[in-house]
């Protein structure tokens, strides 16, 4: 393979202000540019979707650049060699939020954005790049220059399919169905030539939107354009764009629309996974770049990837697809931990691909490609295809594996089948392979305390706190690594166990809490068909048929009395609860109504006292029933950190950040008027 790599470094400063973290001393911050250039025909490559179709140099190599940001220990004696890449999610930094428990930002460089510190207290050097190619500037987001596929030059064209789901009533959307993300533009603007419909629910028939009703447009104001707040600041036009639709009246509420048309110009996307192959092999096992520069992290010895939802997806997706495997065989990434992915891989290395899209959910994106055999780790046989297959399949080069979830992903993601058989058996993984539900927490579980929100929903979200388990993951992922050391045995619900179960098993146990409702189900799974070239990269039937409207088995946690997860792990808060968390949360009126909404779980309060639970005949003992006094809550938290603790599954360290939580019953988490 005749790769080549350049490193490109753009701007250099110190990090937090030079603070020295631990034993490790000072940090620097660098940000780039990888720019790179692949042999299209060489077998590392060779299956990228319309790499074949993309324009080559003088060496006959495709070009293409990354951007990238790093934060360095500033004597390299002093850090770990390990290397700790940071996937993102849709071109933002995530791990610092997750991990160092720090406020978002896409360039941290205060001593408040490095949070606690832990990435840098343990030595680590951090590395988060592009591989999303259709991603544009902005908010400091990373980005990459991706080839456009052509027919010999001519444009390529086809089939695109997008929804569009509106919280509030909006006059259009980019054609990609997000500002920052790149629309595939559409061969023409008659609009008698695509299909508009829309729907109330997910399976709902599509009810057509006549031609004259729309138009591929985009609607401006005189404010954004010009940036007058007096003569023209009210004044709006609508364009014409091969990248916008319109729907004159506006798209409602309460409807999915749904948008069928021509487009063109694909970006080659699944160069992605080739970005992010050849840095970190380079980082981990170069010299010199391809300009002569030093490797800025030549002393790495071990590295390890992380990514969330999106990303999560985008790591196995990367593991099944044998990228983990560099240009000389060696392994790229020692450990990989996907988090919230359910059972998911990406849609990325296809013709037309938006990468940026929800992988399919009870009510959005539900016919998207993004969760398809196989959903496993471990081997087994889809019983309505006979295809045999698993995601870990080639061991010189498969990292380890810690998969971690939360109630959310059995719900909206179809997490258990990541580790079931497609009709919902147990399916033993890999001895390489850890899976851990974090239990009654949900899919995005924010670090820094803050009050709940109830938006278009019917209850609180769930408000949950987790990232001290991600603490504990990590180190117990570089101790496996490094020496061997077995982490914690996988903590999931199973059928031999009773705690994976069925729908109507699971409302058996629920609790009946005055005023709420519950799911009609799990996110369903039915076997689609895309066309017959979906798995070369080519989707040809949008929307897909539907196979087998059975389709794959989903199952669910079991729950306890009070409707909290029984199996997985238990953070502090579950293990001393305050409410009943659960992994899902139910569209409002006017909204969807009933159906689960995206990734949010609900945070349902118990009865202060006795006597409010006894006038509301809510079955669930209330918090003074639990708990006589504050202290006695901060007590079971603490107990419960010292179990976690015991189990492997929490840090020391991090008890003092569980008990300030806890403090004052847990607000602003918590809803209580005690």
């Amino acid at each position: 393979m005749t790769n080549k790599i350049t490193l490109e470094i753009v701007d250099r400063r110190p990090f937090a202000g030079g603070h020295e973290f631990g034993e490790t001393g000072a940090y620097e911050r660098l940000r780039g540019w990888a720019h790179h250039a692949v042999d299209p025909k060489a077998p590392g490559q060779v299956d990228v979707t319309d790499i074949d179709n993309a324009p080559v140099n003088a060496d006959g190599l495709v070009e293409f650049s990354a951007e990238f940001y790093m934060v360095r220990p500033v004597d390299p004696a002093k850090g770990n060699n390990r290397l700790f890449y940071d996937y993102g999610n849709r071109g933002n930094i995530r791990a610092f939020q997750f991990f160092n428990d720090a406020p978002h930002s896409n360039d941290p460089l205060s001593l408040k954005e490095a949070g606690n510190g832990y990435l840098m207290d343990r030595g680590y050097s951090f590395v988060w790049s592009a591989w999303q190619g259709d991603l544009f500037p902005g908010d400091d987001r990373v980005t990459m220059k991706l080839p456009v596929a052509t027919n010999g030059g001519a444009p390529i064209t086809g089939k695109v399919r997008q929804e569009y789901i509106p919280a509030a009533p909006t006059d259009c959307f980019a054609l990609s169905g997000r500002a920052a993300t790149r629309s595939h533009p559409t061969i023409s603007r008659d609009t008698s030539k695509a299909q508009l419909t829309k729907r109330r629910y997910a399976e709902d028939d599509r009810i057509p939107i006549s031609a004259d009703q729309w138009e591929f447009a985009q609607v401006v104001s005189g404010l954004g354009m010009s940036g007058e707040v007096t003569r023209g600041s009210s004044e709006i036009a609508i364009l014409p764009s091969d990248e916008f639709i319109y729907l004159h009246g506006g798209f409602q509420p309460g409807w999915i629309y749904e948008l069928v048309y021509d487009g063109k110009d694909p970006l080659v996307m699944g160069l992605g996974h080739v970005a992010v192959r050849d840095l970190v092999s380079f980082l981990k096992f170069g010299t010199k770049d391809a300009a002569g520069n030093d490797n800025p992290l030549a002393s790495t010895e071990k590295a390890y990837a992380w990514g969330r939802s999106q990303t999560g997806r985008c790591i196995r997706d990367f593991i099944y697809r044998g990228f983990n495997g560099d240009a000389d065989g060696r392994r790229v990434f020692d450990g990989m931990l996907p988090h919230v992915s359910g059972g998911g891989r990406m849609w990325l290395n296809h013709r037309f691909a938006n990468a940026v899209s929800m992988a399919g959910q009870q009510y959005e994106d539900h016919y998207i490609y993004g969760d398809r055999f196989p959903f496993s780790y471990a081997e087994c046989t889809d019983h309505m295809t006979g295809n045999t297959d698993a995601i870990l399949k080639r061991p010189d080069t498969d990292p380890l594996v810690m998969h971690s979830q939360t109630a959310t992903e059995y719900w909206q993601r179809r997490g258990s089948l990541v580790h079931t058989d497609t009709q919902g058996n147990d399916l033993a993984q890999p001895d390489t392979v850890r899976v851990f539900l974090w239990s009654s927490s949900q899919h995005n579980a924010p670090p820094i305390d803050s009050a709940p929100d109830v938006g278009i929903c019917q209850n609180y979200s769930n408000i949950v706190t987790t990232s001290m388990l991600f603490r504990a993951m990590l180190d117990a992922m570089d101790a496996w690594a490094t020496d061997g050391t077995a982490p914690p045995d996988s903590r999931i619900p199973t059928r031999k166990e009773g705690t994976l179960v069925s729908h109507e098993d699971w409302k058996k146990k629920f609790p009946a809490i005055p005023g709420n409702m519950i799911p009609t189900g799990p996110a369903s799974l039915k076997l689609l068909d895309h066309g017959p070239d979906a798995d070369d990269g080519i989707l040809t039937k949008e929307p897909p048929e539907v196979i087998d409207v059975e389709g794959y088995t989903i199952l669910i946690p079991s729950c306890d009395e009070d409707g909290n997860d029984v199996p997985g792990v238990r953070a502090p808060m579950v293990q001393a609860p305050m409410g009943t968390y659960v992994g899902w949360n139910l569209r409002a009126r006017g909204f969807g109504h009933g159906a689960t909404y995206e990734f949010i779980g609900s945070y349902i309060p118990f009865a202060d006292s006795p006597e409010e639970r006894d006038f509301i005949s809510d079955p669930r003992p209330s918090v003074l029933e639990r708990y006589a006094t504050q202290e006695d809550y901060t007590a079971a938290i603490e107990a419960a950190c010292r179990r976690l603790i015991a189990e492997k599954l929490m840090l020391e360290e991090d008890i003092p950040q569980a008990l300030a939580t806890a403090e004052d019953w847990g607000r602003p988490r918590h809803v209580t008027g005690l």
